[in-house]
């Protein structure tokens, strides 16, 4: 029987895992009308992400004009190699935190060798096949981290929003705060008016209006307000000198060994940070139109995006899950649209680089106030908060160890935490029934049907037989050992029923074979049965053969082997 390439159990190609979206899409036909509706999805994702790379940048510790290469430069690749249909690329929210304190201690020379480098490693990790590993870091990881990087966000744009004047702004939250409270007399009453009117039209708007464009519109207003009442606050032309009106030439990012051990932690938490990101961002699209993405196909297009924005003067690219959602919104057919998207950015930057010189930061204070808001998933934080101590000690400390310590390190506890109480759970889930003396079961009690046992193998003293349920690993080993010796020296055999258990690993096994020559000894037969192929294999590699133990296909089987030998 031929298997089809289709089947679920064949070993995807290497064109089928990383031949990019786009080419699927041109061969199912591209024309007009297709063209259209990525045409309008475009513009529509591009008028939201005008504002919002610029906003990004800023509080990045970037130029707005930064934020632009990133979203024109990496948003193209992102959607011409991705393995999404509908992924949009660009600078995002979550990597403020990172990037800031690259900046801070690296310079922008180390950033955008950091960018570089962590491009190097979304692709390798791609072409490795890691891809499918980033759907294990726990749900309550994802929330609290992004919660945290929400809180950060808020709190990193409160000098914007007020206005402040600070010499030197601390990074870190403990030391930002009392700053921020001894400057709080340089307050700028117009700052703080723009940044709260902001937030009120973009609500407003998406509330009325949801079809507007809110955020450019809200950071529109506030620069025609600023340009034509000549307010006293910060604007683009203000605190960077405006904008340039198109790309810089491409250059290599300065490379030393002493500049790449440096920046080489931030570049892995570059990497890290958007593998999660941008595939999470993935699976946001495929719940929505019901597709599949490639995720090893898209964090290599991640790397090269990566790798291509660094030579751009940019910085860390990802998808981006509320410019995905809109995109898909907005009726996009394909990547096209995200490729469109790039280039209507930067027709954007060409034609209108003069203007953006008059948009306020404290208007794209209130852009990153409702980002920041909108990270925050409210209903899922109070889910996990109802579904026991064990969620919410992981929500708790993922959260916690982002504000005050270190994103990376906030999610290895986190997924350390949540694998601990996946194994305490799972530990507790495998459980062992024991009959002795053996006695015949009801067939309502059983999976299938069966005949019911013989009466003289009903009472037998010298039989027992335990059946295990659930996974037999080195979370449950030690209390199914415990049940397992407790077996009497007037036992002649031993069944162990193996046909509920889905999994076996090797300290499983050794404690079976620990306990085969416990059997052994006592002049006690074992039999295994119900042991799946796979269960099997791992048993014979530690040596459980004849004479030893026995195997048989059911408890049935064995029993009717064992009665002749036992009276």
């Amino acid at each position: 029987m031929t298997v089809s390439k289709f089947d679920p159990h064949t070993r995807p190609t290497f064109a089928e895992q990383f031949a990019p979206k786009l080419l699927t899409v041109l061969r199912e036909g591209y024309g007009p009308k297709q063209l259209r509706a990525d045409a309008i999805a475009g513009l529509t994702v591009a008028i939201v992400a005008l504002p919002l790379s610029m906003a990004i940048a800023i509080a990045s510790g970037a130029t707005p004009a930064q934020g632009l290469y990133t979203a024109i430069v990496g948003g193209f690749i992102v959607s011409l190699l991705g393995g999404s249909r509908f992924q949009i690329g660009g600078p995002a929210g979550a990597f403020i935190v990172l990037v800031a304190a690259t900046v801070a201690l690296h310079g922008m020379d180390g950033l955008i060798l950091a960018t570089f480098l962590s491009g190097l490693m979304l692709a390798v990790a791609g072409f490795l096949r890691l891809g499918t590993f980033v759907k294990f870091v726990p749900f309550p990881v994802t929330v609290g981290f992004t919660a945290g990087i929400a809180f950060i966000i808020f709190a990193s744009q409160i000098k914007e929003i007020f206005g402040l004047s600070l010499v030197h702004e601390p990074g870190e939250l403990l030391e930002k705060l009392p700053a921020l409270w001894q400057a709080r007399h340089s307050m700028t009453p117009h700052a703080l008016g723009l940044s709260l009117t902001t937030v009120a039209v973009i609500v407003a708007l998406r509330r009325w209006r949801p079809s507007w464009p809110g955020m450019l519109v809200a950071v529109g207003l506030a620069s025609v307000v600023v340009a034509l009442a000549g307010l006293p606050v910060q604007t683009i032309a203000t605190q960077f000198g405006g904008i340039p009106s198109s790309l810089p030439a491409p250059a290599l990012p300065v490379v030393t060994w002493a500049k790449v051990w440096a920046v080489l932690p931030a570049a892995a938490s570059f990497a890290l940070l958007g593998a999660i990101e941008s595939l999470l961002s993935a699976v946001v699209a495929d719940g929505m139109t019901g597709r599949r993405h490639r995720s090893n196909c898209e964090l290599v297009a991640q790397g090269a995006a990566n790798v291509g924005t660094s030579l751009f003067g940019g910085f860390c690219v990802t998808g981006t899950i509320a410019r995905t959602a809109t995109n898909v919104r907005a009726g996009a057919h394909g990547p096209v649209a995200g490729m469109l998207h790039a280039v209507f950015l930067l027709v954007f930057m060409l034609v209108a680089a003069p203007l953006a010189g008059y948009i306020p930061l404290a208007a794209l204070a209130g852009v990153l106030v409702v980002v920041a808001w909108n990270m925050i998933e409210k209903p899922a934080i109070a889910i996990l908060l109802r579904s026991g101590w064990g969620e919410a000690t992981v929500l708790g400390a993922t959260f916690f160890l982002t504000i005050f310590r270190d994103l990376i390190e906030a999610i290895i506890v986190g997924v350390a935490l949540g694998s601990i109480l996946f194994i305490q759970r799972m530990g507790r889930a495998t459980a062992v029934d024991a009959q002795t003396p053996f006695v015949a079961r009801d067939e309502a009690d059983m999976a299938r049907p069966r005949e019911a046992y013989a009466k003289n193998m009903a009472a037998n003293p010298d039989i027992v037989i335990y059946r295990i349920s659930g996974a037999l690993f080195f979370g449950a080993a030690a209390s199914i050992g415990s049940v397992l010796d407790q077996i009497q020296d007037t036992h002649k055999a031993l069944v162990v029923d193996f046909s509920a258990v889905p999994f076996l690993d090797s300290t499983g096994a050794n404690m079976i074979e620990e306990l085969a020559h416990k059997a052994q000894k006592r002049g006690a037969t074992l039999w295994l049965t119900g042991a799946s192929r796979d269960i099997r294999r791992v048993f014979l590699m530690h040596g459980l053969r004849k004479p030893m133990v026995r195997y048989a296909v059911s408890v049935e089987a064995a029993i009717a082997e064992l009665m002749p030998q036992t009276p």
